[in-house]
């Protein structure tokens, strides 16, 4: 468990949630194309009742606790600022953030309010979710100079919660040796470049995004990735990271910019939930630890890769020992190359 009286290396800042993993069954549901072109479209009859495999569920996740869970594996002190009800899911959440070595002093419960609870529908590799976040008072903690982290990682919060973000901003400008990691979530990414982001854009030394959503932030050219690279970095971003599914990931220092491939899937994916969230820390973890951008570049997709190879975002993430095991069994086109 995480010790309370160290002075933490990193402090991820997002909602929690429980979630909910219901198993479909192929034969009672299928995937067909949206006619408007959207992508593909999950098909369950109405009307009617459908057997399902099986369910797990699993407390404390989230793009920021599944941050906070992969630092801790990776052997850093790690925390979590977030929310809970005055629930009994609340009370799982916590536990479960602290088995996992998550510091929680920081993790608030809402007196007479329910805990996030989300639930995944499982569809063969692939999910929808379906999500509902609660309307707490979000409020920027009152540090002690001890308990000041080296670093904030700041990811996925509620709609109702845009305020807290000023604070943050404040705080951070307050105490300029902390440096911030930054992961939009869906609200974050739908303020685009308003001011209230671009002070964090400005701030964050890493910045991780995939490739659809860094052109439409950034309102860049999705065929030419050094225009999502250039634009990231003209909002004052000092380390952009993209990443492209299939075809890998794409960082830039400001000076130079590097491709990196994926890692060989042992077998077929899993469950595809947290894939990103394990890539964006564990290059920030990397960075934490002294690396530079070509070295966590070789870190961030082993972690990705082996989250998919189980349920859930957490089960999968890796130590140290275990990544650098992976990589000295690494395939010889497993490196950066400079672009």
């Amino acid at each position: 468990m995480a010790d309370d009286k160290k002075q933490l290396d990193v402090l991820a800042v997002g909602d929690v949630v429980t979630d909910a993993f219901i198993d479909l069954i192929e034969k009672y549901e299928y995937v067909d194309q949206d006619p408007d072109g959207k992508g593909p479209m999950l098909n369950i009859p109405l009307g009617t009742k459908i057997p399902y495999d099986h369910a797990e569920v699993i407390e404390g996740v989230g793009n920021a606790p599944n941050a906070s869970v992969s630092f801790a594996r990776l052997g850093l002190n790690s925390g979590l600022v977030s929310n809970v009800g005055s629930d009994d899911w609340g009370k799982d959440i916590i536990r479960a953030l602290k088995k996992n070595g998550v510091d929680t002093r920081f993790v608030h419960e809402n007196p007479g309010k329910v805990s996030n609870y989300h639930y995944v529908l499982w569809f063969k590799e692939e999910r929808t979710i379906l999500i509902k976040h609660e309307a707490y008072d979000y409020n920027w903690p009152k540090f002690r100079k001890s308990d000041i982290p080296r670093w904030i990682y700041f990811s996925s919060i509620a709609e109702n919660a845009m305020e807290y973000h000023d604070e943050m901003s404040d705080w951070l400008d307050e105490n300029p040796d902390v440096k911030l990691a930054f992961q939009p979530g869906t609200f974050q990414m739908s303020e685009k470049l308003s001011e209230r982001m671009l002070r964090l854009y400005r701030r964050a030394e890493v910045v991780a995004l995939n490739r659809e959503e860094a052109t439409d932030v950034f309102g860049a050219n999705h065929e030419d990735v050094n225009d999502q690279l250039n634009k990231m970095h003209e909002a004052g971003i000092k380390i952009a990271l993209v990443t492209d599914g299939p075809n890998g990931a794409y960082a830039s220092d400001g000076t130079k910019r590097w491709k990196m491939p994926l890692y060989p899937d042992p077998s077929a994916p899993k469950e595809r939930t947290g894939a990103g969230d394990a890539f964006a820390s564990t290059f920030t973890a990397a960075l934490m630890k002294g690396a530079d951008v070509p070295s966590a570049l070789l870190w961030a997709p082993i972690n990705s890769m082996n989250v998919v190879q189980h349920v859930g975002a957490q089960e999968g993430l890796l130590t140290e020992d275990q990544i650098e095991y992976y990589l000295r069994n690494a395939p010889q086109y497993y490196h950066p190359t400079e672009m």
